[in-house]
């Protein structure tokens, strides 16, 4: 096809004449159109890249394992939280039926619910789903944590059941004092008029008033840790370790029974009442401790005293008098 010719006409001449192209308009045209070409080749790249539906076939390969990832994991996420009810149910049997049961202290909540540390996540971190995947992964770790203590927890429980008959003969369960010996129960525990400064102070055991000489019976079994008046104000006094926390004390007495490191049983006679030490009169001061605090006595004498006698005692134990010791 023949290129195109364009005239101009001359108003001096009256006669049509060629319009010739500059070389340098010519060489901005071409680099005009360039430029456009290039913005137009640009603009659509961005449009490709960005558009959903310019995805390539490997885009929406991706675009669906991302999709079926998060389906997953939201599937995953409510595993978990059954299996946290589950664990929680497991954790309030643990402490408020098998170790209430075997007299065992819970296990603390902070334990239970320990943190874990962030900087385990932070390879987790960066990517579009991170918020999703650390919150998943940390949940698991939580309940991995849960789970390793609460195995720890019931074999505890499994070592304290193949031990039950032995916890139940330790548990200080009977009055050192037999009630036909008693003259009376003088004071119990709480606080107290000191009998020499008459200040009111904690009396941490009871007092069984009763006359010189009368027996004193281990209230479980044991091993005797002291026998001897190391003890400030006690006088002489007996020390007893019935394991699983237990312990008793036995003070102010007349006599000895038994020597440190004998093994004693459940109503064996250890010693005999007196008045020695910080005492104003023949009595029994008797302590229980459990994990090394003191614990009202009166809680253990369920192996030999009856529901009347144990209301009678108890209402005597109450009355904030002086103690005797």
């Amino acid at each position: 096809m023949a290129k195109k010719v364009k005239y101009y006409f001359d108003t001096e001449s009256l006669a049509y004449r060629k319009i010739k192209t500059k070389k340098s308009k010519k060489i901005a045209y071409v680099a005009l159109f360039l430029l456009a070409s290039a913005l137009f080749g640009f603009v659509c790249f961005v449009l490709f890249m960005n558009v959903p539906f310019l995805e390539t076939p490997r885009d929406k390969i991706q675009g669906r394992e991302i999709e079926t990832m998060k389906l997953n994991y939201a599937i995953l996420n409510k595993e978990i939280d059954q299996l946290n009810d589950a664990m929680a149910a497991l954790e309030d049997r643990d402490d408020n039926l098998y170790r209430a049961y075997f007299n065992s202290s819970p296990i603390p909540l902070e334990k239970r619910k320990e943190g874990i540390s962030k900087k385990r996540y932070k390879e987790l971190e960066g990517f579009n789903n991170s918020d999703l995947v650390i919150n998943t992964t940390k949940r698991i770790d939580v309940l991995k944590k849960q789970l390793a203590i609460q195995s720890k927890s019931l074999d505890q429980i499994l070592v304290l059941a193949k031990a039950k008959d032995k916890l139940l003969s330790a548990i200080p369960a009977i009055q050192p004092v037999k009630n036909e010996d008693l003259t009376r129960m003088a004071s119990g525990f709480g606080y107290r008029s000191d009998p020499f400064t008459k200040a009111r102070k904690m009396h941490q055991g009871m007092d069984f008033t009763a006359a010189n000489g009368t027996p004193i019976y281990a209230t479980g079994d044991g091993v005797v840790k002291n026998a001897d008046n190391s003890l400030s104000g006690y006088g002489n006094h007996i020390e007893i370790t019935h394991g699983f926390g237990y312990l008793t004390l036995y003070a102010h007495l007349s006599k000895y029974n038994v020597r440190p490191g004998q093994q004693v049983k459940r109503g064996d006679v250890i010693g005999f009442v007196g008045s020695t030490g910080r005492s104003q009169a023949a009595h029994l001061h008797y302590e229980v401790h459990k994990d090394g605090q003191p614990v009202n006595p009166i809680n253990f004498y369920y192996g030999t005293i009856s529901a009347e006698e144990y209301v009678v005692i108890a209402k005597l134990a109450n009355q904030e008098n002086q103690s005797l010791d």
